[in-house]
């Protein structure tokens, strides 16, 4: 299946992190794969290196993927592109150690996907101090890759969120939520995901799939926000899905959801 087909098909499968169940996250090599595997998308995290640039990984520190004990922060983006964040994965079911592949630039994997007509779910991963500096860079990228219609910026932050418009109208955005560690998100909490996304002028709302019932959905639909739902892998989803009108569902393994999609089609 060629990557720049045109998505039809519901619900949307978008690979978290890439195809990060059979590739490493968060790198052009999971990227890939993800197109190659026909995903309609993929999601990623943007963080700042130490000299200001956007750099695609998930975690502040680089001590799980890269075995190095060193903030990303504390590190220029031509440093980070030396980080080998690959070496820790085996893959599902065990599979063969990866040894290659480095933090890419935001730029690097904007210039992937231009010639696709992927969705991109890019998360600002930033403290309050950087939170600015790192919606302006994201911003300034997806311009200059000319890609504002196919990226959808989220955060947890909704501030965050809501400044994104003011940099750029144009840009997609979506509202994060999660349930609390501390305990199961409230009921009325769950009524004022809904407000709160529309307050800070969400496009959309993302949800933790423990967040997910019948009337979260009718209401967000009900106000105009299109519901995608992370980070879930089991075939069960697909036809919850549909029943529900999901717009797309995060997952680790693209190719697998994909594959009981196409069935029922």
């Amino acid at each position: 299946m060629e990557p720049s087909r045109i998505m039809v098909s519901t619900p949307l499968i978008i690979g978290h992190r890439g195809a990060s169940a059979v590739a490493p996250e968060n790198t052009l090599a999971a990227f890939s794969r993800a197109l190659a595997d026909g995903a309609d998308g993929v999601e990623f995290d943007v963080r700042l290196s130490r000299d200001r640039v956007p750099v695609v990984i998930h975690d502040a520190s680089l001590k799980r993927t890269g075995k190095i004990d060193r903030l990303v922060a504390s590190l220029d983006a031509a440093e980070l592109q030396q980080c080998n964040v690959s070496s820790w994965f085996r893959g599902i079911n065990g599979g063969n150690k990866q040894d290659t592949g480095t933090v890419p630039l935001l730029a690097q994997v904007l210039e992937l996907f231009q010639p696709t007509n992927a969705l991109l779910y890019l998360e600002m991963k930033a403290d309050e101090a950087d939170a600015t500096a790192l919606l302006k860079a994201v911003v300034r990228e997806i311009l200059n890759a000319r890609l504002p219609d196919r990226v959808v910026v989220s955060s947890f932050d909704l501030n965050a969120v809501a400044l994104v418009k003011e940099c750029d109208a144009a840009i997609s955005t979506a509202a994060l939520f999660e349930p609390r560690l501390s305990r199961p998100i409230s009921t009325i909490r769950r009524r004022q995901m809904i407000e709160l996304a529309l307050e800070h002028g969400a496009n959309e709302i993302a949800l933790h799939h423990s967040l997910v019932s019948d009337r979260v959905i009718q209401k967000a639909k009900s106000a105009g926000l299109p519901v995608v739902v992370w980070t879930v892998d089991a075939r069960k989803w697909i036809p919850l899905a549909r029943r529900l009108g999901l717009k797309a569902l995060i997952t680790n393994n693209p190719a697998a959801l994909l594959r009981t999609r196409n069935s029922l089609t």
